[in-house]
């Protein structure tokens, strides 16, 4: 079984804390589009996308009715969404930096929590052994959480990895174990 991780393409919110919010694309998500589809395997493949517009924007450009899972969403920052980092008090965001993992941010969620979500999706993916690839759009954190999770890499250290704007991440599943294939493609 192969999965695909699809980031969605670059948003307009410069400097803004968002994860759960929906924010705009940038003007330039044709063009990603385009250059994201030849990294696709061909169809047929099933797609599942975040419910974040940002995400489901990317999958209809393969899929005219891409199947939502909640599990996908980028962290939720709280109180924090839709505010400028720069505004926010350094006396909560200190602290969560330095323990991103498990601190989250006033009414928000812990990156172990996004972890522990998005491993539910995928264990319940491998479960159901789909033929064929599957194609997952979703987000920056969600994929780096879902990379660290499948070769066993401390949380910590997930934004050691790069994850671009429209860029293919490849999961395979065999012999019970998750083998990356290619990473921020």
């Amino acid at each position: 079984m192969e999965i695909y991780l699809i980031r969605h393409t670059a948003v307009q919110a410069p400097g803004i804390c968002y994860g759960h919010h929906d924010v705009p694309l940038a003007a330039t998500f044709a063009a990603e589009a385009a250059q994201l589809l030849p990294k696709l395997p061909p169809a047929p493949y099933r797609v599942v996308s975040s419910p974040a517009q940002r995400c489901v924007a990317l999958a209809k450009t393969v899929a005219s009715a891409p199947t939502l899972d909640e599990r996908l969403r980028e962290m939720n920052f709280g109180a924090w969404e839709n505010r400028l980092w720069a505004e926010l008090p350094p006396a909560e965001t200190t602290p969560w930096m330095a323990d991103y993992v498990t601190l989250a941010p006033p009414n928000g969620e812990t990156f172990g929590a996004v972890q522990q979500r998005a491993a539910a999706f995928l264990a319940e993916l491998a479960a159901t052994a789909p033929t064929g690839p599957t194609l997952v759009f979703t987000h920056g954190g969600t994929i780096r959480a879902l990379v660290c999770h499948c070769l066993e890499i401390p949380l910590r250290n997930a934004f050691q990895l790069q994850i671009d704007y429209a860029s293919v991440t490849r999961l395979q599943f065999q012999y019970g174990r998750w083998q990356l294939i290619t990473l921020n493609k």
